[in-house]
């Protein structure tokens, strides 16, 4: 699928597509969808989870499909069999069903807010650990589901591939309190972000769930003339509630002071038009998820240049 947005960089804006799963609106970043497809009969998986309806091969490549109803604790809404939004991300290629498809929204990061914090939404009657954001659209509640979380909790090796960080040889190559900023709106990725980065040998670590916390924090130091001896790095993921990564990157390399912070971001985004982006806005490195041991050997060597 195509879309103007993705050739724009630092404007603070996305394409959600919405969908209805059962009775309610959900969104996802356009970006991530590579097409809309019709229903399709599928190949079931034996021992598979049961939220993973089968599997399907158009034009030459395996597609797992995720039954959005079963995750959601929905029951299917409609007559006919719905349709399926295929995806890529993580370097994975996986479609999810759901009930119907209404169209793209074109809306700003600053109109989407953080899930409440609270066990559930009533209203939508979904966990909020399964939203990132919640966004109002021409008077309709879209909730933007972390598809992150959804894929890994049911493909483990979809969170972050942890296979060669322990030996990362970090000895006396670190100042153990630099400080970094992480911003990722998957409350599972921040973590096991921040896990990864401890288990490394760092413990100055502030995490945010989004691009505008994130920004607050670092323009507080706006005015100091060392500011690597107040934050070393930044590391952001690119879709994020209120700011996403590419505006955050943005107003960070634009200041005269601020600019010296290297910036990785580290999504599930990552391709070429996200690098071209990425790069029009002045990030130093950026990388897909699940390439957690390349973002740290980056994240040192930026560090002690």
């Amino acid at each position: 699928m195509e879309s103007n947005i993705l050739l724009e960089s630092g404007t603070n804006e996305l394409e959600l597509l919405e969908f209805i799963v059962g009775e309610n609106s959900y969104g996802i970043n356009i970006a991530k969808v590579n097409e809309v497809m019709f229903y399709q009969e599928l190949t079931p998986i034996p021992e598979a989870s049961p939220e993973i309806e089968g599997v399907f091969i158009p034009r030459d490549k395996l597609i797992s499909i995720i039954d959005l109803h079963k995750v959601l604790h929905t029951q299917k809404s409609c007559a006919d069999n719905g349709m399926f939004i295929i995806c890529q991300f993580n370097q994975l290629d996986v479609g999810f069903h759901v009930s119907s498809v209404k169209g793209i929204q074109r809306i700003s990061w600053t109109d989407i807010s953080k899930p409440p914090s609270i066990v559930s939404n009533s209203e939508q009657g979904l966990a909020t650990s399964m939203a990132t954001g919640i966004a109002k659209v021409n008077g309709r509640i879209i909730v933007i589901l972390d598809f992150e979380k959804i894929v890994s909790d049911l493909h483990k090796s979809a969170g972050l591939d942890m296979s060669g960080v322990s030996d990362i040889n970090n000895a006396n190559a670190i100042d153990s309190e630099k400080c970094l900023v992480v911003a990722d709106d998957s409350p599972l990725l921040n973590r096991l972000i921040v896990d990864a980065l401890k288990e490394k040998g760092f413990h100055n670590i502030h995490s945010f769930r989004d691009g505008q916390d994130a920004w607050e924090f670092v323009s507080q130091y706006e005015n100091e003339s060392d500011i690597l001896s107040k934050i070393a790095c930044v590391v952001s993921d690119i879709e994020m509630p209120r700011m996403d990564g590419h505006r955050l990157t943005k107003l960070i390399k634009d200041h005269k002071t601020l600019k010296h912070i290297p910036v990785i971001l580290f999504s599930s985004l990552i391709n070429e038009q996200m690098k071209a982006k990425g790069e029009a806005v002045g990030a130093n490195a950026q990388f897909s998820k699940p390439q957690i041991k390349m973002l740290i050997e980056t994240l040192i060597s930026l560090i002690q240049d």
